[in-house]
């Protein structure tokens, strides 16, 4: 552990100069050109003032060399170029084509149809649904059987049972015309014997006879609804007046035909997709003979609808037949025989030219630095552009910071080159947003995935949109989450983004439809499982960045503002009265941080360890004395005093580096206490030299300053002024508010006039708000309680 820390220390002082102008997370820099040389170039002062010339030389040419990475072995005599003379084969030469060869072989595996195999349990399930088709029908069928008929001597069945299916306008209009114009009747066959029998018989006994005919086809039609209202499927009117009038031989004849046909065609099986003009003239075929025709149209359609696909893709052997056919393939050979010609002066060149030419090493392969100058144009362009947004967003950053993301940035170019299909652009926009915000994350993921599509040449664009749609998520997200739980979430939510967009892009890009799930779903899978691993690497790995680098983020801010941490739970322990102090302190920071919009994270965080320094000596300090005596009056020394007061800042602070606190907690416990004056000892030197008539003029009152600096940020200010008027609020007892506002506005005035506020960014205006925010604090830890009465206490303390 010493010696891990000896390391940091020696890497803070190499990093981080000076200290008090790098604080990161919503920390304003305060940024010196003095040190900048005048004459030197306007572009030069321009980046020594925003960003370390070394790392912006080191950014571009190791970033640069990456992505040129395709032009240090580039051919000059490539496919496509035209040859400037000809060039014939030095000897004789057969050589296998690797690029042709798997190109054949890709397309073997992504052309061929997949593998069916029949689903059992689908099959069973569409018989099932057929038999039971066929079994309603079967109850139509006697239903239809049960229903009494008149003597077929009167009237023929054919007629009566064309008579039951007819709708009631039907038979009411019927009616009318057999008492009213019975030859309008005489035209239709199924109605001919009823108009028959009517002249055979007298009036009385064909009313009988019409009157139970009519009886037995109310018990039909109330059979037949129902019937539809329990019918599953909804046979048609059409499909129950066929089924009405075929015989029952027929009917068997055709139910064993159509239990045999969909038998058949399950057998063989139904592939996905297939269309139903298709499967319908197939089932036109199989009951072309077998089924009568006035019921072969009802066979069709029934099974037609009924009959579904049931056959799936098998994956695995749809694997091993694509793996066999790709191997089938014979590998390419270009031959040529030795003073041949390759190709002509002026001819373009071809990929079997280019083997021959590479093989024979006259393909003239060089480093194209054309290609090195115009990616190092476009690297330099993206650095420069981040460097800017980079400056505006957080300012200068320190020199750890940018080492680390220089180094983050280049694991997104160093992936690519091993071309394995996926890189870390999720774990790049999951710690950038975790370490410096959303923003700077955006900025640095869009860039990287530029500058990865120019150096992979639009090959595998698809993984790089995927990748680059999980980076955006996690540069979204990561800075907004204060739990490892919610990072684990994210990350999550990142390998499905990831996943998905792959899916979607690849299936908006691809022609064969037929064999998405097989072909697409699995590496959709995988590349999203890639980005789930990517975001727990990045969240398995933060945790040490935070420490080498001394970043800090909302989880770190929040996990060192557990009061149950060492150095907190000492403080409560041995300074019990600072303790009580930090917490006020605490309260009223946090309310006006919120309330100005900054960091309340780092603001609780800071004022937690803001006054550890107290440690050193708990009795020297006031609200530590538990009314005992002061040890100041013991000492008498103004001095010594003064002396003790100031080191809790410089204690406070070798506490804070010796625990690893980052150093923008650190910032705290200088930058509360600024430069101010410890002005009752300053007055208490003044008072001891005017008894003893010496000199007021002798008395050094930087002596009896803290030595600052005065804050640097609009957290830290907060906290000065939260500390100066945490002891004031606290001694307010019987004070109205307009006092308590009166005492925290002086306070404040007394602040700004001795310039502790010229650095930190916080407005003269803002410092109404914020003592508005300390007075409603304060109004909500000293509010009225109700006073019990005497005998209401006595009972209280009898129980």
């Amino acid at each position: 552990m010493k010696t891990l820390q000896s390391i940091r220390h020696h890497f803070n002082q190499w990093q981080n100069k000076p200290s008090p102008d790098n604080v990161i997370n919503n920390s304003k820099v305060k940024n010196s050109s003095s040190s900048i040389d005048k004459n030197k170039p306007l572009i030069f002062q321009w980046i020594c003032k925003i960003h370390s010339p070394v790392m912006v030389l080191l950014s571009i040419s190791t970033i640069t060399g990456l992505v040129s990475y395709r032009f240090y072995n580039q051919p000059e005599l490539a496919v496509g170029t035209i040859s400037p003379t000809k060039i014939i084969a030095p000897a004789d030469g057969d050589f296998l084509d690797e690029k042709t060869t798997e190109e054949l072989r890709r397309k073997t595996r992504s052309g061929l149809l997949p593998v069916l195999q029949q689903d059992i349990t689908l099959t069973q399930t569409i018989r099932n649904r057929i038999n039971r088709k066929l079994e309603e029908i079967d109850t139509l069928r006697r239903l239809i059987n049960e229903i009494p008929v008149i003597n077929q001597n009167i009237l023929p069945l054919a007629t009566q049972k064309y008579l039951y299916s007819i709708s009631t306008s039907e038979w009411e209009q019927m009616i009318t015309d057999i008492n009213n114009s019975p030859s309008s009747l005489s035209e239709n066959p199924e109605i001919k014997p009823l108009l028959a029998y009517k002249q055979k018989v007298n009036n009385d006994e064909f009313q009988q006879t019409f009157t139970t005919l009519q009886q037995y086809r109310h018990q039909y039609q109330n059979s037949l609804k129902e019937f539809k209202q329990q019918n599953i499927h909804h046979l048609t009117d059409d499909d129950i007046k066929i089924l009405l009038n075929v015989d029952s031989q027929t009917w068997q004849k055709t139910k064993i035909a159509m239990e045999d046909t969909s038998k058949k065609i399950l057998t063989q099986g139904i592939s996905p997709g297939l269309p139903e003009e298709i499967k319908y003239r197939t089932l036109q075929i199989h009951l072309e003979n077998n089924v009568s025709p006035e019921v072969k149209n009802l066979a069709i359609d029934l099974l037609s609808k009924n009959l579904d696909s049931n056959l799936t893709i098998d994956e695995e052997e749809t694997k091993i037949r694509g793996e066999r056919a790709a191997l089938a393939i014979q590998p390419v050979v270009v031959s040529v025989r030795k003073n041949e010609v390759i190709v002509d002066a002026g001819e373009k060149i071809t990929q079997t030219d280019f083997v021959l030419l590479d093989n024979f090493n006259l393909s003239r392969r060089s480093i194209n630095w054309t290609g090195v100058a115009g990616s190092s144009v476009l690297v330099t362009i993206s650095v420069f552009s981040f460097m800017s947004i980079a400056n505006k967003i957080k300012g200068k950053l320190r020199r750890r910071d940018q080492v680390l993301l220089w180094l983050l940035s280049l694991s997104v170019p160093i992936i690519s080159i091993f071309d394995v299909g996926y890189n870390s652009l999720p774990a790049l926009g999951f710690l950038v947003s975790s370490f410096y915000g959303p923003s700077l994350a955006l900025t640095n993921v869009t860039l990287m995935t530029g500058l990865t599509l120019f150096q992979i040449e639009m090959i595998g664009w698809e993984y790089l949109i995927s990748s680059f749609a999980g980076g955006i998520l996690a540069s979204f997200m990561a800075s907004r989450l204060h739990s490892r739980e919610e990072l684990a979430l994210l990350g999550a939510g990142v390998g499905l983004t990831q996943g998905s967009t792959f899916f979607i892009v690849q299936l908006i890009s691809t022609a064969a439809t037929g064999t998405v799930w097989y072909t697409l779903l699995p590496p959709a899978i995988w590349h999203g499982t890639v980005g789930l691993t990517y975001s727990i690497l990045a969240l398995g790995i933060s945790p040490y960045l935070e420490r080498f680098f001394d970043l800090i983020t909302p989880i770190r801010l929040a996990e060192l503002s557990n009061t149950n941490r060492p150095l907190l739970k000492r403080l409560a322990t041995e300074a019990p009265g600072t303790f009580q102090h930090t917490m006020f302190v605490a309260s009223l920071a946090e309310a006006a941080a919120r309330q100005l919009h900054c960091n309340i994270e780092l603001i609780r965080a800071g004022t937690l360890y803001h006054d550890i320094g107290k440690m050193h000596d708990p009795f020297g300090f006031i609200e530590n004395q538990m009314g005992g005596p002061n040890k100041h009056d013991m000492i008498n020394d103004p001095y010594e005093s003064a002396n003790i007061i100031k080191k809790h800042v410089s204690e406070g602070i070798v506490m804070a580096k010796k625990c690893g606190l980052p150093q923008a907690i650190i910032d705290f416990i200088p930058q509360h206490q600024g430069t101010l004056l410890i002005s009752y000892f300053y007055y208490q030197a003044k008072t001891q030299a005017e008894g003893e008539g010496k000199n007021l003029q002798d008395i050094d009152e930087t002596i009896f300053r803290y030595d600052g600096p005065i804050p640097q940020t609009r957290e830290t200010a907060i906290v000065m002024l939260a500390d100066g008027c945490e002891a004031a609020l606290r001694s307010l007892k019987d004070a109205t508010p307009d006092q308590a506002m009166a005492m925290v506005n002086k306070i404040f005035k007394a602040r700004w006039r001795d310039h502790q506020l010229d650095d930190s960014g916080i407005k003269y205006e803002e410092l109404p708000i914020v003592a508005e925010v300390f007075v409603n604090v304060w109004q909500q830890f000293n509010h009225q309680r109700i006073s019990y009465p005497k005998g209401a206490l006595e009972m209280r303390s009898s129980k």
